[in-house]
């Protein structure tokens, strides 16, 4: 009598149990939760890391200490873990009996900070408070507290079965008061990230797709007469067309922006072993952080700064599709969509596919009121995720 030979099916079977468990992890309602909270704390880290190498030079250069701009940067991340944790911890019922009063107090604050003596001005903008210890961008406030009181309002619309005319014109004239109050400053890169989240508020909110191609082209239109009505955005439009006209005036930040990213390679220079950052790229530590990223860690560390966007993507929108409140759902999706566009424009002007226009890169770029706001939405968004069913 024979005995038949069991067959071979190879090593799929633990593949298989890793992948198992990986879909069964991510099907967990808090898994959303972790990812966010895990990609906030990665790329906060990466940024003071970046923050520290990229401003060291030109810091001590000044006559100062080579962590000077590293510790406000620092001092800003710990205020900004703060206002994580609160915003973690707030019941989302509260968040929107206040969200009308503190949109209010930002557009108050925008109208202060151009009052002359009252605001800061720097570099002929004048759009800071300056409080001594830090400076306070109340335009950045006013992101937030725009996809707050607009995903409460749209969600409230909603539950009402109100028209799209009132759907329209509350939110629509706010949020073009908050835009021309921002444009007086000048800050045309901040204007652009409001008019991105007033944009993905009507998208969100089911406005009709012949009225939000309206809309959408009449802020292109906008953004462009914008961008070339004053003389340093025109210039910029200029340079974008036309890299190879003045490659030692206005295209100068760009094309040192290519060289560095070219400089890294694959694999990258080494941490701390930039050669732009050595007063050969303007805002190395700022703006173009994403391109001292790529000349120390080369491609493979761009491309962790992609993935882990991506990665927020796919967290923020899985958060916004489980929900069952429209609030929650509106309020995750349009801050996703804000925090990412903002950081693929801002990696985009670097690589040389837009214009520059100014927008940091979440997270990751200096700049203390950007990165406290920026944490206190992914605060939001993490508490959002605290709510899946």
């Amino acid at each position: 009598m024979t005995t038949a030979t069991p067959r071979r099916v190879g090593n799929k079977g633990p593949q298989r149990l890793r992948t198992g468990w990986f879909v069964a992890w991510l099907s967990r309602p808090l898994a959303s939760f972790h990812l966010v909270v895990a990609i906030a704390v990665l790329l906060t880290v990466l940024g003071l890391v970046m923050v520290l190498s990229a401003s060291s030079v030109e810091s001590y250069a000044g006559g100062g200490s080579a962590y000077s701009l590293f510790i406000q940067q620092a001092v800003m991340a710990a205020f900004g873990a703060v206002v994580f944790y609160i915003a973690l911890r707030i019941p989302m019922r509260l968040m929107r009996q206040l969200s009308f009063p503190v949109f209010a107090l930002s557009v108050v604050l925008l109208v202060l900070v151009l009052i002359p003596g009252v605001g800061t001005k720097v570099q002929g903008s004048q759009r800071w408070f300056d409080l001594g210890v830090v400076s306070v961008q109340p335009s950045e406030i006013a992101k937030v507290t725009l996809v707050v009181w607009g995903s409460h309002l749209l969600a409230s619309r909603q539950s009402e079965k109100a028209g799209y005319k009132d759907i329209l014109m509350p939110l629509v004239p706010a949020g073009l008061l908050v835009c021309l109050l921002v444009v007086l400053e000048p800050n045309l890169s901040t204007t652009i990230a409001l008019g991105i989240v007033l944009t993905s508020l009507l998208w969100f909110g089911g406005l009709p797709l012949r009225m939000f191609v309206t809309i959408a082209v009449s802020g292109v239109v906008a953004a462009t007469i914008l961008a070339l009505s004053a003389g340093y955005r025109s210039d910029r439009m200029r340079a974008f067309f036309n890299p190879g006209d003045d490659p030692q005036g206005i295209g100068y930040q760009a094309r040192q922006a290519m060289y560095s990213l070219a400089d890294g390679g694959i694999w990258g220079r080494g941490l701390g072993q930039s050669r732009a950052k050595w007063s050969y790229l303007p805002n190395a530590h700022n703006d173009f952080i994403f391109a001292i990223i790529g000349e120390e860690l080369g491609f493979l560390g761009c491309a962790l700064v992609l993935g882990l966007f991506a990665l927020f993507v796919y967290a923020g929108l899985r958060i916004a599709s489980r929900s069952v409140d429209p609030f929650i759902r509106l309020l995750t999706a349009s801050a996703t969509t804000w925090i990412t566009c903002q950081a693929l424009i801002n990696i985009g002007y670097v690589v040389g596919l837009l214009p520059v226009t100014g927008l940091q890169l979440p997270l990751v770029s200096a700049g203390g009121s950007s990165l406290a706001i920026t944490l206190l939405m992914f605060g939001i968004i993490a508490n959002a995720a605290r709510h899946e069913p």
